[in-house]
């Protein structure tokens, strides 16, 4: 094991780096046939992959298992860790998402990507695991989908983490990429969850407005 890899698999002793990147986990949960889950944040309304903060103390595995609960609801006897990348990979923020007077200061993260091969039935993943859900809506989508759809300062650490996992993921060789597209609205067929009306109540779609009724699932049941 190079002294890169071992770097990025130690406990963290601070959450901001001296160079001013947050210690960070990414996690692909794909199903069988290679579909990746896909979520869209409540903040923003934008689509990403999950990922969470490592605290101090956590190694970056210990941080992708309380992530994956907490933002995803599952648990660690519900998948199978298939690989990781090798090292850090690191982003940039633009200036303007940059907390300018915050000490220390973040200037961008630098992450450590997990290929979770899901084990159970995706009835099992919950978005409302916790009180402070990160997501409100996920779907399945092909492998390279996401490099159409991600922020663009994220792009070119979601290229590299999907091209190196994808040797795990596909043994016989990974589907061909296609060409970018502008990500398009989504069908009422795709379509799992509507954006809540609180940042902090998830509600299943289609249900009755002022309703206090909460999904167990986290998704539409087919």
């Amino acid at each position: 094991m190079n002294a890169r890899v071992k770097r990025a698999m130690e406990r963290i002793t601070e959450t901001i780096d001296a160079d001013g990147f947050r210690a960070n986990v990414g996690m692909i949960v794909a199903r069988e046939n290679g579909d990746v889950l896909w979520a869209r944040c409540l903040r923003n309304r934008g689509w990403q992959f999950p990922q969470g903060g490592i605290d101090i103390g956590e190694t970056p595995e210990e941080a992708l298992y309380r992530e994956l609960h907490e933002e995803v609801g599952l648990g660690a006897d519900d998948i199978e860790i298939v690989g990781r990348t090798h090292g850090w990979l690191r982003y940039r923020l633009p200036p303007r998402y940059q907390r300018r007077r915050a000490n220390p200061r973040c200037i961008g993260q630098k992450q450590v990507w997990f290929l979770l091969q899901l084990r159970v039935d995706e009835t099992a993943i919950r978005l409302d695991a916790v009180d402070h859900p990160e997501f409100d809506h996920w779907r399945w989508v092909s492998w390279w989908h996401p490099l159409s759809d991600i922020i663009f300062f994220k792009r070119k650490v979601y290229e590299r983490a999907l091209t190196e996992l994808a040797d795990f993921a596909f043994p016989d060789g990974a589907p061909a990429r296609q060409p970018p597209q502008v990500h398009a609205l989504e069908s009422e067929q795709d379509r799992r969850w509507r954006a809540p009306r609180s940042p902090y109540r998830i509600m299943r779609a289609g249900s009755r407005r002022g309703s206090r009724s909460r999904s167990k699932t986290g998704r539409e049941s087919r």
